[in-house]
């Protein structure tokens, strides 16, 4: 019992002991936790608001292309103008007025309607014209019945007279024996009766000519007022005006209104409508005249149509225009540029906006850096920070928008700021001994290593 009694004892005052020690345990367990997560957010929290400042960019090797975007409109590169009754003009018709009209868009095959133009002014032309007809048929029939009863008058006249030269000759035969007085008087007679004779089939010969000259003068106003009468007849059938060839009706501007229903043509520039040749467009676009010495003829362009925007097009710049222009609301010089498109969509329409990518300039299996990475400094040394700590000059190449080449000076995989580092201010640029003697260039033969400021600062870039 003794024994039993002591081991309590000795358990009860043992307790206390232990208890007291695992309080001490805990205590300093989270006081060591406290310290490591402190530790622990003050480094993370200083290296975040590093990587804040601190922006890197890669240096990339690959393609490399200059590009000029612009928006532009696309045209049919071929169409046919459709015309209306410019035989009109001959009739001294000079404008015309368009009854009726298909909607522009509209899809036509060869020889369906496209317009009705007013045929009230010609109708009546037509009408005096034909009054003029009958009246010239008139006096054709008339002239006719005269001249055949002149002439008729003229022949029986002849032959009278002929009678006269058998009936003188006779009575000379017959008076022989008479006194030399009579026979003498009888030859005068004959002789007269010959004269006579003769003066009457002169007269007949131009009296037929006379005669002739008249029917040929009626005849002649004659065909020419069945003729224009005809020609009118004609005309008046092109007043209804159809489709030459398949396409779709385009209006077009006249005296700076579209020709629709109701508008006048002049009859010397009688073109109602367009149709273009849908198989082969181009866009016509402008270059700001910054850009346009990078454009030329045969560049390939990347197109795209807002109508569409999963389709991409290929194209090629046709035509660059030699002189300027200036567009409406806008103070910049723009250039004219063709742009025909490679391939044939029916959906493609007249006057949808494309947009263009004129590629200029394309460069494979270079270096090169964002713009924001370059730096100068005495405006003729370029140079970029290194995340090595190194203020490296670089001999910068061609330029487009986003980025610029870099010929020497990085290699690929390099990290370069896109900002001045803190540790960066002081350090001394290391240069490239390719480039000295040629930063301050007097020599204008010699083309100037192009300048790019840092980032956050105005930007200007030459030509590459």
């Amino acid at each position: 019992m003794l024994i039993g009694k002591d081991l309590i004892d000795e358990k009860v005052t043992f307790e206390p002991v232990n208890n007291r020690k695992m309080k001490k345990n805990l205590i300093y367990v989270a006081i060591g936790s406290v310290i490591v997560i402190g530790a622990l957010y003050y480094f993370f929290a200083s290296g975040s608001a590093g990587v804040e400042n601190d922006i890197l960019a890669t240096v990339r090797k690959g393609e490399f292309r200059v590009e000029i975007t612009t928006s532009g409109e696309l045209e049919a590169l071929r169409s046919v103008q459709v015309f209306g009754p410019a035989e009109a003009r001959r009739f001294r018709i000079g404008n015309f007025t368009i009854d009726k009209m298909v909607d522009e868009g509209t899809v036509v095959k060869k020889g369906d309607f496209i317009c009705s133009i007013d045929k009230t002014e010609l109708f009546g032309r037509l009408e005096d014209r034909r009054l003029d007809l009958e009246q010239t048929r008139a006096q054709y029939e008339q002239i006719q019945l005269d001249t055949s009863l002149n002439l008729r008058v003229e022949r029986d006249n002849i032959l009278n007279q002929e009678y006269i030269v058998q009936e003188q000759e006779l009575i000379l035969e017959q008076s022989q024996f008479e006194p030399p007085a009579i026979i003498k008087q009888n030859e005068y007679n004959v002789e007269k009766a010959k004269r006579e004779l003769d003066q009457a089939r002169e007269r007949y010969r131009i009296k037929s000519l006379q005669e002739k000259a008249r029917m040929m003068e009626i005849a002649a106003k004659l065909r020419e007022d069945e003729l224009e009468v005809n020609q009118m007849v004609e005309v008046l059938d092109k007043f209804v005006v159809t489709a030459p060839q398949d396409g779709m009706v385009i209006y077009v501007d006249y005296r700076g209104s579209k020709v629709k229903e109701g508008s006048q043509i002049s009859s010397w520039n009688p073109v109602v409508a367009t149709l273009p040749d849908l198989t082969t467009m181009q866009s016509i676009t402008y270059v700001n005249e910054v850009d346009i010495r990078r454009v030329k003829v045969g560049q390939k362009v990347e197109l795209g149509m807002d109508a569409f925007p999963d389709k991409k097009y290929t194209g090629e710049v046709t035509k660059v225009a030699n002189v300027g222009q200036q567009r409406p609301n806008s103070d910049a010089k723009v250039f004219e540029v063709m742009v025909i498109v490679n391939e044939s969509d029916p959906m493609l329409r007249p006057s949808m906006t494309s947009s263009n990518t004129i590629i200029a300039d394309q460069l494979n299996e270079v270096l090169y850096v964002p713009l924001e990475a370059v730096n100068v400094e005495n405006d003729s040394i370029n140079y970029v920070y290194l995340r090595n700590g190194v203020k490296q000059e670089v001999l910068l190449g061609m330029t487009n928008a986003n980025d610029v080449v870099i010929e020497k000076g990085l290699n690929d995989g390099d990290y370069v700021y896109l900002n001045t580092p803190n540790w960066g201010s002081n350090l001394t640029v290391n240069l490239l001994e390719e480039l000295n003697g040629k930063r301050n260039l007097d020599n204008k033969d010699e083309e100037p290593v192009a300048e790019v400021p840092s980032f956050g600062q105005r930007r200007s870039t030459p030509a590459p």
